[in-house]
């Protein structure tokens, strides 16, 4: 009887969970966004922040969006696992021609990349030459207390601590952003054989994790450690950002007006396709590392109700949307750009 009894009990249960599991599976499903992004990291809070305020609009439809890295969100679209891709590097021709049905770029932020470092008791900002950063990446100067770092900071106890750089580890495109400038401005980068890629291995003493949210975090618990990352990831998480020499000359330090700089002086150089880069900015004011992010769109979607929804989504972010973009510490697009990407998502069908 006392078997039975148990035996019944054990079934009860089994039902129980299995019930659970069907329930469980029954609410994933039903809350699987009708929309799925992702790709970039670089953009990734003021993108989740688009999505909350779009949603408050009462679409009809959700939207999801997965923070991967640019490679990957490239590989997830041409691969059409996304209904739309992110990507701080755009993509390569190459890249453009494996998709299925098509690819619009469409520019709807813009951000800078900054050298966060954690050094104990430096409380003003460090000043740091192009030939000094590029040389520290390449891992040529290999101690804080450098004299070329302590010529650019006369005054600064710096300490005598090793420099460790923090890159990512993940396919970036803040990684090729980065990596793109450091090719614009110095053939030494070049001449170690070096070029502007997603991902690398770095020269010297460094470490590598993934996403920017990742660096910030090691950069902050890691003394000596110089990285680069998003400004408004590394101004949220409370680092130390240097100040940074541009093509002008000029020491300028991380701010939205130093980023607008950038894209202002540089607008006109936006090609047919809106894949600008901006390596090396002009300007006397222009923050030196900068870029534009992209959603990567199909041209033609076989949904004509996932394409509507899509277009409405992007045409938001790009009218509505840029108002929040500051707040979040990236560049509000500038109209003469805001304006060429709403005709390019005309495009999108």
């Amino acid at each position: 009887m006392k078997r039975r009894v148990r035996t019944l009990y054990l079934l009860t249960l089994v039902c129980a969970l299995l019930g659970c599991t069907s329930l469980w599976a029954a609410t994933s499903k039903q809350h699987k966004a009708d929309v799925a992004g992702a790709g970039a990291t670089f953009p990734a809070p003021l993108y989740q922040h688009w999505i909350k305020e779009f949603d408050a609009t009462s679409p009809g439809f959700t939207i999801s969006y997965d923070e991967v890295g640019s490679g990957e969100g490239v590989k997830r679209f041409l691969a059409d696992k996304v209904d739309f891709g992110a990507s701080d590097s755009a993509m390569t021709d190459t890249e453009a021609a494996q998709a299925t049905y098509g690819v619009q770029f469409i520019p709807v932020t813009a951000g800078m990349v900054v050298l966060a470092y954690n050094l104990p008791d430096i409380i003003t900002p460090l000043r740091l030459s192009r030939e000094v950063y590029v040389d520290i990446f390449l891992g040529n100067i290999k101690k804080w207390n450098d004299s070329r770092i302590a010529a650019l900071n006369p005054g600064l106890s710096l300490p005598n601590l090793n420099i460790t750089t923090v890159s990512r580890a993940d396919s970036s495109g803040t990684t090729w952003t980065f990596t793109n400038h450091l090719k614009a401005i110095s053939p030494r980068w070049s001449d170690a054989g070096f070029t502007a890629a997603k991902k690398m291995g770095w020269p010297g003493n460094s470490m590598s994790v993934n996403y920017n949210e990742g660096v910030a975090n090691r950069i902050r618990l890691s003394w000596g450690a110089i990285g680069y990352v998003e400004y408004g990831i590394a101004k949220r998480a409370g680092l130390s950002m240097a100040v940074l020499e541009n093509r002008a000359g000029k020491f300028v330090a991380p701010s939205v007006a130093s980023g607008m700089a950038a894209l202002t002086n540089n607008v006109t150089a936006m090609p047919d396709n809106l894949r600008l880069f901006i390596p090396d900015p002009l300007g006397q004011d222009a923050w030196p590392i900068g870029t534009y992010s992209w959603l990567l769109l199909h041209k033609n979607y076989a949904d004509p109700q996932q394409g509507a929804r899509i277009t409405k989504f992007v045409d938001w972010c790009l009218r509505d949307g840029q108002k929040y973009a500051e707040q979040y510490g990236y560049t509000p697009l500038p109209e003469a750009v805001s304006s060429r990407a709403l005709q390019a998502l005309q495009q999108v069908h």
